[in-house]
């Protein structure tokens, strides 16, 4: 591909890089999308079907229709007076479609952590390459005498973080947290 023809893929405004990662990103999604199982894309068609408003106005009609032939306002036969095989009916497929639900929850749940652990993973990446530009930048201000690399904060922002202390110091705040509500 040639720098004009780059040029003229990626939109007016945007960095090149971020049309990069946004069709990498795409591409990835397309790839997990197809390494889905069968059962799996079944239950997406369902779940994305029952959350629908076309399944809404179909059962609003099946069961519109079913309440009125069985109490006799169509002039049929009634099948079930009771109306206990609707409420059969209703329970059967209520337990299908939670149990469709939950399979692509759980997919979705999953690949959630997969993109917050990569989120996490740059953003700890980005913040070992600042801490690192902080110290250059700060050893080349001592070398040219600027005042500001003598200041106290950046001795903070120049220390390594380390998640595991931030994710220890979280878990101890919110047990004082807890602690200080009972």
């Amino acid at each position: 591909m040639k720098k004009e023809e780059a040029a003229e893929n990626t939109m007016p405004g945007m960095a090149k890089v971020v049309e990069r990662n946004i069709k990498a990103l795409l591409k990835r999604r397309k790839l997990e999308n197809e390494a889905n199982t069968t059962e799996e894309k079944v239950a997406d068609v369902i779940t994305r079907f029952a959350g629908s408003m076309a399944f809404v106005y179909i059962h609003l009609m099946f069961f519109a229709l079913w309440i009125a032939w069985n109490l006799g306002w169509l002039g049929l036969k009634p099948f079930d007076p009771s109306l206990v095989i609707l409420a059969m009916e209703a329970s059967v497929e209520a337990i299908f479609l939670s149990t469709f639900v939950l399979i692509s929850q759980n997919r979705a749940n999953a690949q959630a952590d997969r993109r917050a652990d990569l989120d996490l993973q740059v953003s700890l990446l980005a913040e070992h390459e600042i801490t690192r530009l902080i110290t250059l930048v700060r050893a080349i201000a001592k070398k040219m005498d600027i005042d500001d690399a003598h200041h106290s904060e950046l001795d903070e922002l120049a220390k390594d973080v380390h998640p595991e202390k931030v994710m220890d110091t979280m878990d101890k705040h919110k047990e004082d947290s807890q602690k200080g509500q009972e």
